[in-house]
């Protein structure tokens, strides 16, 4: 995973409510390897007419140029099924952060262990961004996990909230497995000390 720290990207305002899992990847690609990237297929349906043409009025074709790096969401994205290609998709586009009031459960988290941060902001914020941003479409929202803030021009600073652990894994770039792995020095010492018996598992006395 690449780290996040402090980072300005070019942002996009999709308001609409509930967009779900199967709108953001569409069932029929989940047969694809996760290696050969997902980033073509978000949004497939709502980006593409049934010719395969781009439709004009989606705000990421209108932005393709824009290199867009942050979505303003409406209430309830990532809703529906626990596919963790919906993750996928947004992470191989581009897309580092998205900000919005709430966002389905599974999908929160998926976000989260894979590199791709999810903000939750009150709604008058939110709502205020969405225009910040249909004025300004593609202009960078600064996104600072550190200090936990996101700026939009000189007037819109927001702090948000974020499980301290879940922090500390995406400023490092690290997800659960090389978090595991980082320590396995440590691992191995205590598996020596415990087949020994000079050590006993938490909460077990022999």
């Amino acid at each position: 995973m690449r780290p996040f720290g402090q980072l300005i990207l070019p942002a996009a305002s999709l308001p609409q409510p509930d967009v779900d899992t199967d709108q953001i990847i569409p069932a029929r690609f989940l047969f694809r390897p996760r290696a050969s990237g997902y980033g073509e297929l978000l949004f497939h349906d709502l980006r593409f007419d049934p010719d395969g043409g781009l439709r004009p009025d989606f705000v990421l074709n209108a932005l393709r140029d824009a290199g867009v790096g942050c979505l303003v969401t409406g209430p309830n994205f990532g809703c529906g099924s626990s596919r963790e290609s919906a993750v996928w998709a947004l992470s191989d586009y581009g897309i580092r952060c998205v900000i919005g009031t709430g966002f389905g459960d599974i999908f929160f988290n998926n976000c989260q262990k894979n590199g791709l941060l999810p903000v939750c902001l009150a709604p008058e914020a939110v709502a205020d961004l969405h225009r910040r941003v249909q004025v300004a479409p593609g202009a960078g929202i600064e996104v600072n996990l550190p200090a936990q803030t996101v700026r939009f021009g000189d007037d819109f600073h927001v702090r948000f909230e974020i499980d301290p652990f879940r922090k500390r894994l995406l400023v490092e770039g690290k997800d659960d497995i090389a978090l595991t792995l980082a320590m396995a020095a440590e691992l191995d010492a205590f598996e020596a000390r415990y087949e020994t018996g000079a050590e006993e598992l938490p909460g077990v006395s022999s």
